[in-house]
Parts: C-alpha cells; structure tokens; sequence
C-alpha cells in the first residue's frame, strides 16, 4: 500500500501484536526493521521472520533505549522512523489502582516512549527527516471505565505526541500517533472482546495507518492523533 523502500525502522514492542504486525508489514513494505522488546524469544522470532534484526530493551531504561538507538545509527548510519509501540494495561479505579501499578504503567507507556524518542531524535534532527509513530488507543481520547491508570498514560501519550510534533516540526520531524479500539493481541481479555465486534477483522486495519504514517505520502501529516481510525464498531460514538 504505501512504500518504506530504503527506509530504516526501530519498532518497541515487537515481539507480539500490534508491535509485530507493525514490524512485518514494515519489512514487507521495503523497510530494514529492528525489532525492540523485552521479550527475547518472540522479539528473535520477528526478528528471523522478517530478516531483521533484534535488540533486547526494557523501554523503561534510559541505557536500554540509548543502546538501540546507537545500534541503528551504526548498522545503518540513521534511523528513519521510530514506532513507539511497547505498552502495557491495567483494570482499575482510583480506589483499587495501587501506587505500584501508576508507577508501573507510567514508567512503560509515558517514560519508555519519552526515553526512546529521546535517543533518536538527535540523529533525525542532524538529518532534518524523520516519522515518530506512537501507539495510543481510544483510552487516550475518552475515559474508558476501570482503567484509570491506563487511560491517564495514554492520554500522557497523546500530549507527548502533540508537543514534540511542535518542538521538531522546523527540523522536519513528524510526530504522530494512533487511537485504535481494542485490537486482537496476546492478552486473552482483548481476543475475547475483539469478537464482540460486528467486523472484528477490520480491526487489523489500523496497521495501514502505521505505515502511512512511516511513509512519504504523510510528509504534511505531523501532532495528530488518529483518532478517525478508532476501530471499535461503534462502541465510542455515544462517548
């Protein structure tokens, strides 16, 4: 659909779901992927899959993410596009999230995207191109119930997204994310709901955003929360 022939990725999260998705259907775009996770059999799985290559990284870790991005700048000598994928969830209120849970969401979906887009940003900035994706969800545009700390995260998502499209646009850096519905992952709970949808399979749809957003043909496309492309037959509309 869209063409990544020659361009560099660093994809978080990509040994599992949207992350490995997002990592396939980069590679077969034309994109030289590296598949970042903490996860070192399934990321070493994308990784030989695509003819890619893996880097273990706890995304939390400033060393981890700095290390990944050094890795790129000396294999390939830049790096054209990061997918800040790696994230996590969690059910509760405000009276059953403990201190432990905040503290562990933050540090996954608000700190690891932070210190990821930290270390490439030097190196897309000196070569003034570059595409940041950020993967959020409907939880950063509406409440969702039962999911405080996973909605304040992402809502954290979508701001982050929005600022550094602000602070980079004059070195041509584009910052965008994506707001998809529940999608089809490892996490049982979300295979479950995927299938209360009328057209579940449209929820693999979001992955054309993905490389839209890596691609060329978004060059105009920077701060936007793709929100059009919520994927949850209809769920958020009364919201």
């Amino acid at each position: 659909m869209f063409s990544l022939s020659g361009k560099v990725a660093l994809i978080t999260g990509a040994a599992s779901g949207i992350g490995e998705a997002s990592a396939r259907a980069y590679a077969e775009a034309g994109a030289s992927v590296c598949v970042a996770d903490r996860d070192a059999e399934g990321g070493r799985r994308v990784a030989e899959a695509i003819r890619g290559t893996f880097l273990a990284c706890d995304g939390s870790r400033e060393a981890d993410c700095r290390r990944a991005a050094q890795h790129i700048l000396d294999t390939h000598g830049r790096c054209d596009v990061l997918v800040n994928d790696a994230g996590i969830g969690h059910v509760g209120t405000a009276l059953t999230t403990t201190e432990e849970d905040f503290d562990r969401l933050y540090a996954v979906n608000v700190k690891g995207l932070f210190l990821m887009s930290q270390a490439v940003l030097p190196a897309m900035i000196a070569r003034r191109t570059g595409s940041i994706v950020n993967l959020a969800s409907i939880g950063g545009v509406i409440g969702i119930r039962d999911r405080l700390a996973y909605c304040a995260t992402i809502f954290a998502v979508v701001g982050l997204t929005k600022s550094m499209a602000l602070d980079h646009a004059d070195a041509q850096v584009r910052v965008n994310c994506l707001c998809p519905g529940r999608v089809e992952t490892p996490f049982a709970f979300v295979r479950a709901r995927v299938q209360e949808y009328p057209a579940s399979e449209r929820a693999y749809a979001e992955i054309a955003a993905a490389l839209y957003l890596a691609a060329d043909e978004s060059a105009f496309v920077t701060g936007s929360a793709l929100i059009i492309l919520i994927i949850d037959g209809g769920w958020s509309a009364g919201k």
